[in-house]
Protein backbone atom coordinates (compact mmCIF):
# COMPACT_ATOMS: atom_id res chain seq x y z
CA UNK A 1 0.00 0.00 0.00
CA UNK A 2 1.03 3.73 -0.99
CA UNK A 3 2.73 5.69 1.42
CA UNK A 4 0.47 8.83 2.23
CA UNK A 5 3.28 11.21 1.08
CA UNK A 6 3.92 8.85 -2.08
CA UNK A 7 -0.18 9.38 -2.93
CA UNK A 8 -0.21 13.38 -2.23
CA UNK A 9 2.64 13.23 -4.50
CA UNK A 10 0.69 11.03 -7.02
CA UNK A 11 -1.80 13.95 -6.71
CA UNK A 12 -0.03 16.79 -7.39
CA UNK A 13 1.22 15.44 -10.02
CA UNK A 14 -2.04 14.52 -11.22
CA UNK A 15 -3.24 17.60 -10.50
CA UNK A 16 -0.68 19.51 -13.34
CA UNK A 17 -2.16 16.76 -16.50
CA UNK A 18 -5.64 17.49 -15.36
CA UNK A 19 -5.37 21.03 -15.40
CA UNK A 20 -3.95 20.80 -18.77
CA UNK A 21 -7.11 18.29 -19.91
CA UNK A 22 -9.78 20.86 -18.56
CA UNK A 23 -8.11 23.58 -20.39
CA UNK A 24 -8.19 21.80 -23.95
CA UNK A 25 -11.81 20.72 -22.33
CA UNK A 26 -13.26 24.37 -21.67
CA UNK A 27 -11.65 26.08 -25.23
CA UNK A 28 -13.14 23.11 -27.04
CA UNK A 29 -16.51 22.97 -25.83
CA UNK A 30 -16.73 26.53 -23.93
CA UNK A 31 -20.68 27.41 -22.91
CA UNK A 32 -21.76 24.75 -24.96
CA UNK A 33 -21.02 22.71 -22.31
CA UNK A 34 -22.53 24.75 -19.53
CA UNK A 35 -25.95 24.69 -21.61
CA UNK A 36 -25.70 20.73 -21.89
CA UNK A 37 -25.42 20.12 -18.14
CA UNK A 38 -28.23 23.22 -17.52
CA UNK A 39 -30.84 21.01 -20.19
CA UNK A 40 -29.92 18.21 -18.42
CA UNK A 41 -30.95 19.18 -14.94
CA UNK A 42 -30.39 17.25 -11.77
CA UNK A 43 -33.87 15.40 -11.63
CA UNK A 44 -31.83 12.13 -12.22
CA UNK A 45 -31.60 12.14 -8.20
CA UNK A 46 -35.04 12.66 -7.61
CA UNK A 47 -34.74 15.70 -5.71
CA UNK A 48 -37.48 17.30 -2.91
CA UNK A 49 -39.04 20.33 -4.10
CA UNK A 50 -37.31 23.31 -2.25
CA UNK A 51 -34.11 21.30 -1.50
CA UNK A 52 -31.37 23.27 -1.08
CA UNK A 53 -28.50 22.70 -4.14
CA UNK A 54 -25.02 24.35 -3.17
CA UNK A 55 -22.94 24.88 -6.54
CA UNK A 56 -19.50 27.24 -6.82
CA UNK A 57 -18.96 30.56 -8.82
CA UNK A 58 -16.45 28.95 -11.28
CA UNK A 59 -12.96 30.40 -11.69
CA UNK A 60 -10.38 29.61 -14.77
CA UNK A 61 -11.86 26.72 -16.50
CA UNK A 62 -14.29 25.30 -14.76
CA UNK A 63 -17.58 24.06 -16.22
CA UNK A 64 -19.74 27.51 -15.38
CA UNK A 65 -22.50 26.01 -13.23
CA UNK A 66 -24.82 29.75 -14.02
CA UNK A 67 -27.09 28.16 -16.56
CA UNK A 68 -28.15 25.13 -14.50
CA UNK A 69 -28.81 27.73 -11.41
CA UNK A 70 -30.73 29.59 -13.36
CA UNK A 71 -32.95 26.45 -14.08
CA UNK A 72 -32.60 25.15 -10.61
CA UNK A 73 -34.11 28.48 -9.65
CA UNK A 74 -36.82 28.60 -11.86
CA UNK A 75 -37.47 25.03 -10.24
CA UNK A 76 -37.97 26.25 -6.89
CA UNK A 77 -34.78 24.63 -5.06
CA UNK A 78 -32.96 26.94 -2.67
CA UNK A 79 -29.21 28.03 -4.11
CA UNK A 80 -26.46 28.20 -2.18
CA UNK A 81 -22.39 29.22 -3.12
CA UNK A 82 -19.81 28.50 -0.71
CA UNK A 83 -17.78 31.01 1.34
CA UNK A 84 -14.08 30.03 2.91
CA UNK A 85 -14.08 30.16 6.65
CA UNK A 86 -10.43 29.64 6.82
CA UNK A 87 -7.64 27.21 6.27
CA UNK A 88 -8.28 23.50 7.66
CA UNK A 89 -11.81 24.48 8.15
CA UNK A 90 -14.91 23.57 6.32
CA UNK A 91 -16.86 25.60 4.29
CA UNK A 92 -20.25 27.48 4.96
CA UNK A 93 -22.71 27.91 2.68
CA UNK A 94 -24.67 31.36 2.37
CA UNK A 95 -28.47 31.67 0.09
CA UNK A 96 -27.80 33.33 -3.39
CA UNK A 97 -29.59 33.33 -6.13
CA UNK A 98 -28.63 34.55 -10.23
CA UNK A 99 -28.67 38.05 -9.94
CA UNK A 100 -27.39 38.57 -6.38
CA UNK A 101 -24.99 40.35 -5.51
CA UNK A 102 -21.43 38.74 -4.94
CA UNK A 103 -17.71 39.84 -3.32
CA UNK A 104 -14.95 38.73 -4.38
CA UNK A 105 -12.82 36.66 -1.79
CA UNK A 106 -9.62 34.83 -1.76
CA UNK A 107 -8.48 33.09 -5.46
CA UNK A 108 -11.11 35.37 -7.14
CA UNK A 109 -13.78 33.48 -5.96
CA UNK A 110 -16.88 35.55 -5.77
CA UNK A 111 -19.22 34.80 -2.04
CA UNK A 112 -22.41 35.57 -0.57
CA UNK A 113 -22.45 39.09 1.25
CA UNK A 114 -22.37 38.65 4.68
CA UNK A 115 -25.55 39.09 5.24
CA UNK A 116 -27.33 36.37 3.23
CA UNK A 117 -28.76 33.54 5.40
CA UNK A 118 -26.39 30.78 6.04
CA UNK A 119 -27.92 26.82 5.24
CA UNK A 120 -27.01 23.69 4.94
CA UNK A 121 -27.17 22.02 1.40
CA UNK A 122 -28.66 18.85 0.45
CA UNK A 123 -27.48 18.52 -2.98
CA UNK A 124 -23.60 19.71 -3.52
CA UNK A 125 -22.19 20.93 -6.70
CA UNK A 126 -18.83 20.34 -6.42
CA UNK A 127 -16.12 21.40 -8.96
CA UNK A 128 -13.09 19.01 -10.16
CA UNK A 129 -9.63 19.09 -11.70
CA UNK A 130 -10.95 15.23 -12.64
CA UNK A 131 -12.68 12.02 -11.24
CA UNK A 132 -13.13 8.42 -11.43
CA UNK A 133 -15.96 5.87 -11.68
CA UNK A 134 -15.55 4.70 -8.01
CA UNK A 135 -16.53 8.43 -7.15
CA UNK A 136 -13.15 9.98 -5.92
CA UNK A 137 -12.59 14.09 -7.21
CA UNK A 138 -9.00 15.11 -7.71
CA UNK A 139 -9.75 18.91 -6.25
CA UNK A 140 -6.64 21.98 -5.42
CA UNK A 141 -5.14 20.17 -2.77
CA UNK A 142 -6.75 22.10 -0.11
CA UNK A 143 -9.07 20.01 1.59
CA UNK A 144 -11.92 22.27 1.82
CA UNK A 145 -14.31 20.14 -0.27
CA UNK A 146 -13.50 16.73 1.95
CA UNK A 147 -13.76 18.12 4.96
CA UNK A 148 -16.79 19.89 4.09
CA UNK A 149 -18.74 16.67 2.71
CA UNK A 150 -17.55 15.05 6.02
CA UNK A 151 -18.97 17.56 8.14
CA UNK A 152 -22.79 18.22 6.22
CA UNK A 153 -22.67 14.33 6.70
CA UNK A 154 -22.50 13.49 9.72
CA UNK A 155 -25.45 15.99 10.03
CA UNK A 156 -28.11 14.41 7.49
CA UNK A 157 -27.61 12.51 4.20
CA UNK A 158 -26.79 14.68 1.21
CA UNK A 159 -25.82 13.94 -2.54
CA UNK A 160 -22.68 15.22 -3.77
CA UNK A 161 -22.30 15.88 -7.67
CA UNK A 162 -19.17 16.70 -9.85
CA UNK A 163 -19.68 19.09 -12.36
CA UNK A 164 -16.84 18.50 -15.37
CA UNK A 165 -16.55 17.91 -18.50
CA UNK A 166 -16.32 14.54 -20.10
CA UNK A 167 -12.22 14.82 -20.81
CA UNK A 168 -12.00 15.06 -17.06
CA UNK A 169 -12.39 11.01 -16.41
CA UNK A 170 -9.13 9.03 -15.33
CA UNK A 171 -8.76 5.54 -14.42
CA UNK A 172 -7.98 6.22 -10.60
CA UNK A 173 -7.67 9.10 -8.52
CA UNK A 174 -5.19 9.03 -5.64
CA UNK A 175 -6.89 9.06 -2.30
CA UNK A 176 -6.41 9.16 1.02
CA UNK A 177 -8.53 7.78 4.30
CA UNK A 178 -10.44 11.38 4.93
CA UNK A 179 -10.98 12.11 0.96
CA UNK A 180 -14.79 12.24 0.48
CA UNK A 181 -16.56 10.25 -2.80
CA UNK A 182 -19.24 11.79 -4.72
CA UNK A 183 -22.25 10.22 -5.47
CA UNK A 184 -22.86 11.29 -9.28
CA UNK A 185 -20.82 13.12 -12.18
CA UNK A 186 -22.55 15.73 -14.41
CA UNK A 187 -20.68 15.72 -17.74
CA UNK A 188 -22.31 17.74 -21.24
CA UNK A 189 -22.92 14.02 -22.28
CA UNK A 190 -25.03 13.44 -18.99
CA UNK A 191 -24.76 12.24 -15.29
CA UNK A 192 -23.37 8.91 -14.32
CA UNK A 193 -23.76 7.40 -11.05
CA UNK A 194 -20.24 6.86 -9.42
CA UNK A 195 -19.73 3.33 -7.51
CA UNK A 196 -17.11 3.01 -4.34
CA UNK A 197 -14.23 0.22 -4.71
Amino acid sequence: MSEPGDLLLAKKAMRAAAKAVRAEAFHRHGARAAQAVAAEGIGFVSPQRGAVVSAFSAIGEELDPVPLLVRLDDEGFVLALPVLQGKGLPLAFRRWRPGDETVERMWGIREPLPSAPEVVPDIVLAALLAFDRRGYRLGYGGGFYDRTLAAVRTLKPIVAIGLAYDEQEVDAVPYLDYDQRLDWILTPSGPRRLHGP
